[in-house]
């Protein structure tokens, strides 16, 4: 009769929360004192509810009693298959009240707020890195144990990070997504296409300290800073020849072996850089190399 009436007679003196049974004041005391009399046998998880337990055993059996009825795919949790529903429905609930997105878990608009307050919560315990979600965590700790999970098929690459195979694929299928809209350009990686943004906006937000040179690339101002510093890192091993960039150090060591990659299409020339084949071709074209 008290499910009629509301009466709800037990009442927890730690909380707003009361029961229609002492039994369920009872186990709900353990959420206050964290006990877990309910233990798994077959691993160190261990619960406040009978229920729990016998939930959490299904992983172990691999028992999925809940089956969907409009595709293949089962649970062990009856939550987890009306979550699953919600991909077949579109269902949405979970509505994020600073932007229009919307989830169909709860969980997935809290990692989503993230977004919007900045909140990194998952700290690495070996560098400065921190990150919103748990998953980035643990793809993070792959590259300082320098394991490297993801194979490339085609070549002996590998990486700790499946976005990072994902792209180094592209080097083989040739595969571009990523198109400028301001000209004919395509990229690999969405990264190279905002870099590349900045040639059409003029934009350069890489400041020198030291003189007043600025950069669109970040690459850019590292290397104009070994003007100022004198540092020149690649060193030739056939002459006392030494160089800031790597492009004019590879250069370079064309003349020690003589080859000629840049071909002149017009006439037999050919040349060991770039530039020279520019200048070349101003012989055949009559402009003005000055």
């Amino acid at each position: 009769m008290m499910t009629h009436i509301v009466e709800k007679p037990f009442q927890c003196d730690l909380c707003d929360s009361a029961f229609l049974q002492q039994r369920n004041l009872k186990h709900h005391m353990m959420t206050h004192t964290g006990e877990k009399p309910f233990r798994c046998d077959m691993c160190d998880s261990a619960f406040s509810h009978k229920g729990d337990l016998k939930r959490h055993m299904m992983t172990h059996t691999g028992e999925k009693p809940f089956q969907c009825a409009m595709c293949d795919s089962a649970f062990s949790l009856k939550v987890d298959l009306k979550r699953h529903m919600m991909t077949h429905t579109g269902e949405k609930p979970f509505q994020c009240d600073m932007c229009e997105s919307a989830f169909s878990r709860k969980s997935h608009l809290k990692c989503h707020m993230r977004t919007h307050t900045g909140e990194k919560p998952f700290q690495c315990d070996t560098c400065d890195s921190a990150f919103s979600r748990k998953g980035g965590l643990k793809c993070h700790m792959m590259i300082h144990r320098g394991e490297k999970p993801f194979q490339c098929d085609t070549c002996d690459s590998a990486f700790s990070q499946k976005h990072d195979l994902k792209r180094h694929k592209m080097t083989h299928t040739g595969e571009k997504p990523f198109r400028c809209d301001m000209c004919d350009s395509a990229f690999s990686q969405k990264s190279h296409l905002k870099h590349h943004m900045l040639t059409h906006t003029g934009e350069r937000p890489f400041q020198c300290d030291v003189c007043d040179s600025s950069f669109s690339h970040k690459g850019n101002l590292k290397l104009h800073m070994m003007t100022h510093t004198g540092e020149k890192p690649f060193q030739c091993d056939m002459c006392d020849s030494a160089f800031s960039r790597k492009d004019n150090f590879e250069s370079h060591m064309m003349t020690h072996t003589g080859e000629k990659p840049f071909q002149c299409g017009m006439c037999d020339s050919a040349f060991s850089r770039k530039g020279d084949l520019k200048r070349h071709m101003m012989t055949h074209t009559g402009e003005n190399p000055f």
